[in-house]
């Protein structure tokens, strides 16, 4: 999924901070076309802007809308799609044509450069769309597409895990990673408590049902110390976490870079090059990139 946003703000962090539980609210983000939908964006945040690799939170419906997303560029990032309801079609540039529903997961490595447009017919939608950094020494690997049908489930008391990148409680995603971390959709029926990797800090979301501590609409998030994630109700919740990103990066629009210049490269190349590769069969033009802001972007860490 794309960034839409026409004047996207430079995603600014600094040093870090204490060691309390926040939450993070959402900002209601639109999605394009006349009939499409409004998300709500918890990461980037006003002060958090990462949890582990994870670097871009949006969680929409559930809803009956059209997702349309024109052809749009992604470097330095993996995207994962994970519906609740509805269905959605991916294309991209290395060929790719994958329908993603219910249970299964989507996941696309932009590496050194990839193109990819979603859409969906009018339909029931309700799902997250996650964007990982890719470490250094892998931001310039190759494109590629990946869809796993089936996922592995962490199963305990009072809860069913599907983990659907890196590894809960010893259970290991088939999906490819580039840094230690954990994603998962957890099931919640009753009194639970989810194994959690202490060294990692942690972002929990309320997908549907009543299930406490949480709220509906903000991320919270845990900071590293933790090994048992307590939950009480019946509902589903997103868990994401991850050890620490040690990098700072810049990112901007559809972009992950390391500088100002970086950024300013990609833009040129998706406006006039054809770095991207082409997205076939999609019912429209590819989207243009915002204009860049009139300062320096600056690399940055984790938070402000």
């Amino acid at each position: 999924m794309s960034n839409l946003e026409q004047d996207p703000d430079e995603i600014r962090c600094g040093a870090e901070s204490g060691g309390e539980t926040e939450l993070l609210a959402g900002r209601a983000v639109p999605l394009g076309g006349p009939r499409g939908m409004s998300v709500s964006r918890t990461l980037p945040n006003a002060h958090r802007r990462m949890i582990g690799a994870w670097c871009f939170v949006d969680a929409y419906g559930p809803e009956v809308a059209v997702m349309r997303v024109p052809p749009h560029p992604h470097t330095g990032l993996q995207t994962v799609s994970w519906l609740v309801a509805g269905e959605v079609l991916h294309r991209d540039s290395v060929g790719s044509l994958q329908e993603v529903r219910p249970g299964q997961l989507n996941l696309m490595t932009a590496g050194r450069g990839i193109s990819h447009s979603e859409e969906s017919p009018e339909t029931l939608l309700h799902g997250v769309q996650l964007w990982v950094a890719l470490p250094g020494a892998d931001r310039r690997t190759g494109p590629g597409f990946e869809h796993h049908a089936s996922l592995p489930v962490r199963s305990g008391a009072g809860f069913d895990a599907t983990v659907i990148m890196g590894s809960l409680g010893g259970v290991t995603s088939p999906a490819t990673t580039y840094s230690p971390l954990v994603g998962a959709e957890v099931a919640v029926e009753g009194s639970a408590e989810v194994p959690l990797d202490p060294g990692f800090e942690h972002g929990v979301l309320l997908l549907d049902g009543q299930v406490e501590p949480l709220e509906a609409g903000p991320l919270l998030y845990l900071p590293p110390g933790r090994s048992v994630l307590r939950l009480s109700g019946r509902g589903r919740v997103l868990l994401i976490g991850g050890e620490p990103f040690a990098e700072e990066i810049v990112m901007w629009w559809n972009f992950v870079g390391r500088d100002h210049d970086e950024i300013v490269a990609f833009r040129k190349e998706w406006m006039e090059g054809e770095g991207f590769g082409a997205v076939e069969g999609f019912d429209g033009g590819p989207l243009p990139a915002p204009v860049l802001p009139g300062t320096r972007l600056r690399p940055r860490g984790r938070v402000r």
